[in-house]
């Protein structure tokens, strides 16, 4: 009769007592597998029994969960010990900059702010890369090229450079690539918001116009395209797509300033005013007070002017536009002292935000005003974009 009250090592087959945990000849970790494998058959594979191969099965897991707890105590032990150093450098960082402010050579809150700054910079460099290689998967698999592997090298090779701060050279390549793939619509996009963003909006809208021919009920593409339309005054194609991302997609900043803009342009001073004033709703701002200063002072209703425009300068004491046309409004409504001081503090911006130029009519996204345009390119590249991630 075969004894049973020995663990055999599994790897140099060795008998070990019950309940030792580790083989006494080679220091194998014992499972608790009670006899070799190879005696098992040795009476022919009938001799196996339910509970044997049960057993074995056991075993095999107990050794593998046993091989990850360690694992898993190795790993706290090594994060224990980083914890350990970090707090001891952040204390040492900290005695030095106490002994350097001490000594008058670094300032503490300057220090804190340009920290703080950097951490958020590198934080949000690190989304912008993660949503790139993201967005370069869609284009990848989007493609239907002829030639695909040309095509592929293209796209890595463009976002590869743009990753590497080499951003004209790496927009080259992807326009090479949107020559070959005119109907991919994340490559198009990408392209057109990159021209948007720089205030090119003549190239901008040939790319948006290809990603909304694929994607129509895209209502960001819808956004951008619109205000790009408007800049170039395609007047009715700008107000139906511009109506239809603010009406589907939800309010937007861009979208109601974009609509104002035009139906200024047609005097249509009562649903201008309408869609100014929804675009203060939703963004509330120096920029947003600043554009329904302008058009109440167009509509010769200087105290309304004066409000926003003062809610204006009080967001932002550097807001030289908005102090010139306040100077002009208190002029008008006889406070020339109020209207010295505003223009003292408006120095040389004499623009005015409605009126066209002697080269003609004022251009939305390139205006006079390239703060205003600035904060509409911003709030249009912003708008709708958690929507627009998820929708791809």
């Amino acid at each position: 009769m075969r004894s049973t009250i020995s663990h055999y090592c599994q790897k140099c087959l060795a008998a070990n007592p019950l309940g030792q945990e580790f083989c006494a000849r080679c220091g194998t970790r014992l499972m608790i597998v009670v006899e070799p494998t190879s005696s098992r058959f040795e009476a022919g594979p009938a001799s196996l029994s339910t509970d044997e191969h049960l057993l074995e099965r056991i075993s095999a897991a107990e050794n593998r969960v046993s091989r990850l707890a360690e694992r898993l105590e190795r790993s706290l032990d090594l994060l224990l010990r980083y914890a350990q150093n970090a707090y001891f450098d952040r204390s040492l960082m900290r005695a030095l900059v106490g002994l350097l402010t001490e000594d008058g050579i670094v300032e503490t809150e300057r220090l804190e702010q340009m920290w703080s700054e950097r951490c958020q910079r590198d934080t949000v460099e690190q989304e912008e890369n993660v949503h790139r290689d993201e967005l370069r998967l869609r284009i990848l698999a989007g493609a239907k090229v002829a030639d695909k592997q040309a095509f592929e090298e293209l796209v890595n090779e463009g976002f590869l450079l743009i990753e590497d701060k080499q951003i004209p050279q790496g927009i080259t390549k992807l326009q090479r690539a949107a020559d070959v793939a005119e109907e991919n619509a994340p490559l198009n996009l990408y392209i057109g918001e990159h021209f948007f963003r720089r205030g090119k909006t003549k190239q901008a809208r040939a790319y948006l116009a290809k990603a909304h021919a694929a994607l129509p009920g895209d209502l960001r593409i819808s956004l951008l395209l619109g205000l790009t339309c408007a800049d170039d005054g395609e007047v009715e194609l700008a107000k139906d797509l511009l109506s239809s991302a603010t009406e589907q997609g939800g309010s937007s900043f861009a979208g109601h300033y974009g609509l104002g803009w035009l139906f200024v342009a047609e005097k249509n001073w009562r649903r201008a005013l309408g869609e100014f004033k929804r675009a203060l709703t939703v963004r509330p701002s120096p920029e947003a007070h600043y554009v329904l200063g302008c058009l109440y002072y167009e509509l010769n209703r200087d105290d309304l002017a004066v409000r926003h425009l003062r809610k204006a300068t009080k967001m932002d004491g550097g807001y030289a536009e908005a102090f010139y046309l306040l100077s002009q409004a208190y002029e008008r409504t006889g406070r020339k002292e109020l209207a010295r001081q505003a223009l003292e503090k408006a120095g040389s911006k004499n623009v005015n935000l409605f009126h066209p130029t002697k080269s003609g009519a004022r251009r939305l996204m390139a205006g006079a005003d390239k703060r205003l345009a600035e904060a509409l390119r911003e709030d249009a590249l912003g708008a709708f974009k958690v929507s627009d991630q998820r929708s791809h």
